[in-house]
């Protein structure tokens, strides 16, 4: 069985001076030391790159010395690739086809000049093809048809803003006890009413953050990582999704997503229930995508996550634990990493004043593109394996 053995997150947020480059190799740098490892003892490395330019590529191994690997790529599902990256590394691990794999994400969408969703924007507005036909159509941002998916969602079962709402705000509770989080702020349903539109049926506060920074996470086995730093977070199960759903009044758009597909067969791998799971680290580039992957997940039934949010049950003291960092919505965006570095963090037991007393399973999910990739990991502790 893989494991995690080190982690690593670079400052994160309004950061700047940076290119992706520096962030990349400072957060492999961080992971490696996390986990009592130098760089020579790790012989693989698997790259995302983000949005921003220069991109990530292959030379960033030179860049950190890194010599006669036995596994090196890039890659990217979007949202879902910390998901894709550390399934690739445990199935390289688990085979014999490297000892320990360093996987990690950095990007710099933040400039001082502009914002963060400027440069989504701006990507967005360079598609081609028939996505480039959504955009003539009025689609300008990711953010507008991510409201397209909400505004169905919420339709379709009655759920509410105050619903929506609720996400955001115990997410913000749990981000004030995340010392690196970077909305701390006490969080009221009523400042989330008063946010500005961005797109309806979006508040601001139904939108992440966008941050720049780097993280990272090194796989190897559990045989070596006995040896090393760090309590073992083992890679139970993986599963992947690419729906590529249909913007068509008879397709799930907005419904369902492939988090089902990919949820199914992580926990099946792992030999767990939803029931078994006691912490959910989900994916929350907008508070509905993180209800509608809860009930993808077999947490609760179509169209009742928001009831559980509206109760309390997500949020600290609750029944359903749940972004207990923060989240994208408060803490940072790192992609799929924002989820991960939380839940080995609450794994290994060392999550501070939010760390939650039964922390043996998680779920962790990643979402890429317009909920068009999936990918779910099941982490747990030593204890629970």
């Amino acid at each position: 069985m893989a494991t995690i053995a080190g982690l690593g997150l670079t400052e994160v947020g309004k950061v700047y001076g940076k290119t992706s480059f520096d962030f990349a190799s400072e957060a492999v740098r961080l992971a490696a030391a996390d986990a009592g490892l130098t760089m020579d003892d790790i012989d693989g490395l698997l790259i995302n790159p983000g949005m921003s330019l220069p991109a990530l590529d292959l030379t960033l191994a030179r860049r950190l010395g890194m010599r006669d690997l036995r596994m090196l790529t890039q890659l990217t599902a979007y949202g879902a690739s910390a998901g894709v990256m550390v399934a690739l590394a445990a199935q390289a691990v688990d085979s014999g086809a490297a000892c320990a794999v360093a996987c990690v994400f950095a990007d710099t969408p933040r400039s001082p000049s502009s914002s963060g969703a400027d440069a989504y924007r701006a990507t967005s507005l360079q598609a081609r093809g028939v996505r480039s036909a959504e955009t003539a159509a009025g689609l300008l941002s990711t953010t507008h048809r991510y409201a397209l998916a909400a505004d169905r969602y919420m339709s379709t079962y009655g759920v509410t803003h105050d619903e929506l709402g609720a996400v955001a705000v115990s997410q913000r509770r749990w981000a004030q006890m995340n010392p690196i989080a970077a909305m701390r702020s006490p969080l009221t349903l009523d400042d989330y009413h008063a946010s500005r539109w961005v797109v309806e049926p979006l508040h601001l506060l139904d939108c992440c953050l966008v941050s720049n920074g780097g993280a990272a996470v090194i796989v190897t086995t559990v045989e070596r990582a006995r040896d090393l730093r760090q309590p073992l977070v083992h890679i139970r199960g993986w599963g992947q999704a690419h729906p590529a759903p249909a913007l068509r009044t008879d397709s799930s758009f907005g419904l369902t997503t492939g988090a089902k597909a990919s949820g199914r067969a992580a926990l099946a791998m792992a030999g767990l229930d939803p029931a078994d799971i006691q912490l959910r680290e989900i994916y929350d580039c907008y508070t509905y995508t993180l209800l509608v992957t809860l009930e993808d997940y077999g947490f609760c039934g179509p169209g009742e996550a928001g009831e559980l949010a509206a109760s309390g049950a997500l949020a600290p003291g609750g029944d359903l634990p749940t972004n207990t960092g923060g989240g994208q919505l408060s803490a940072f965006y790192m992609w799929g990493m924002t989820p991960l570095h939380e839940a080995v963090t609450q794994v290994r037991g060392q999550a501070g004043d939010r760390q939650v007393a039964d922390h043996d399973t998680v779920i962790v999910s990643g979402n890429g593109g317009i909920l068009e990739h999936h990918s779910t990991l099941v982490l747990t502790s030593e204890a629970a394996a």
